[in-house]
Parts: C-alpha cells; structure tokens; sequence
C-alpha cells in the first residue's frame, strides 16, 4: 500500500513541477543544412537558447543540438522552393548544462509535408525557409507536436546549391497542461486499484 500512495505522490508531483506553461521554445543557431530530391537534413545546429522549459528563460553559447531529416522532395525544387514529404525524423537533444537536461528532449518526425520557400529580397539575394509539423515524444515519453521554422542565411543573388548554413531556427513543442497530466497520473493511479483488487479476489 506505502508503495502505491508513493507512486501516487510521484504521478501528481512531478508533472506539476515539470510543465509550467503550454508550449516550451528551441532557438538553435548555425549547423549546415544539406538537400537533395531525397530531403533535407540539417546537422550540427545548436541550441542557444530555451523558453517555458522549468518555467523560464535558459541561453548559453551550447545548450545541446537540433538535428533533423525531412521526407522526399514531393512537389516543387530546391532552388525556386517546394514541399517536402512527411516522414524523416526530428530530434532536440540537451547537454546537460545551465539546467538543461542531458540527452533527448524531444524525438519524432514531420506528421506533414513540410514547405522550402524561397525568399528573394529587394536587393535580389535570396533566403529560404523551411516550416513543417513535428509530432513526437517530449520529456518522458508524453505524446505531442509542434512546430519548427528554419531559416537559412542569405544565398546571395544564387541560388541553394545543396548545402548552406542556417541562420537561426525556432521549434515551438506543445506539452501537457499540468491539469491534464494530474488527471492522467490519477486516472492510472485509479486503474491500478481496480486491477490490485482483481488480482487479490
């Protein structure tokens, strides 16, 4: 019984401490996105700064990575802009420093295609973003999605050749409101009486 009501504590607490907003937000910086008919992926990115993640602002000069593969090129090109299938994967990993956790935060893949649009400045030098949908596994495992946008530095009056560098990305992940995850650690709490009870009769 002392086992249950501790893991009763536990389930009630520790979500409650986690989560104190709705959505927790990534900045990472640099790292060289590289493409072809068979995707994007972006490599060596780092994370310079966190929001909502314990409750407030975290920044450093290396707070951990983003790294990601989209889907294959569905429509469009990589020079004049298109649409990326969904699929690939999507990862932000944490280093374990300024309060940040050590190892996957977030793991998952684009659950839609995801847009490359060309931007072509007044001056005629181009940018291109990237924008899609990830769904995925936040924290603990708890089930989720959000959204990242990555914009790359100014190409010049060229155009993506297949590999350039980002300028900045920004990934906004949902997570649980605390409430629902109270109710969810009370809801298993309640299952696992019942089963007990069926277990000892």
């Amino acid at each position: 019984m002392k086992k249950i009501l501790l893991l009763a504590v536990l389930a009630l607490a520790l979500p409650t401490a986690m989560f104190a907003g709705s959505s927790v937000d990534f900045t990472n910086s640099g790292g060289t996105l590289s493409g072809s008919s068979s995707g994007l992926s972006l490599t060596g990115s780092v994370l310079v700064a966190i929001n909502g993640l314990g409750g407030g602002l975290i920044t450093g000069n290396n707070l951990g990575s983003v790294s990601f593969a989209t889907g294959a090129l569905a429509s469009g090109s990589l020079q004049m802009g298109g649409t990326f299938a969904a699929g690939g994967w999507f990862n932000l990993t944490g280093n374990g420093t300024n309060g940040v956790p050590s190892g996957t935060i977030f793991s998952g893949t684009f659950s839609t295609p995801a847009t490359w649009t060309l931007v072509t400045l007044a001056n005629g030098t181009h940018n291109y973003t990237l924008m899609g949908t990830v769904a995925g596994s936040f924290g603990s495992g708890y089930s989720t999605e959000g959204v990242t946008v990555q914009l790359t530095i100014n190409t010049g009056k060229g155009y993506f050749n297949g590999s350039t560098t980002i300028s900045s990305g920004d990934t906004s992940v949902a997570v649980p409101e605390p409430g629902s995850l109270s109710l969810l650690g009370t809801g298993l709490i309640g299952l696992a009486g019942v089963v007990r009870r069926k277990l000892k009769g």
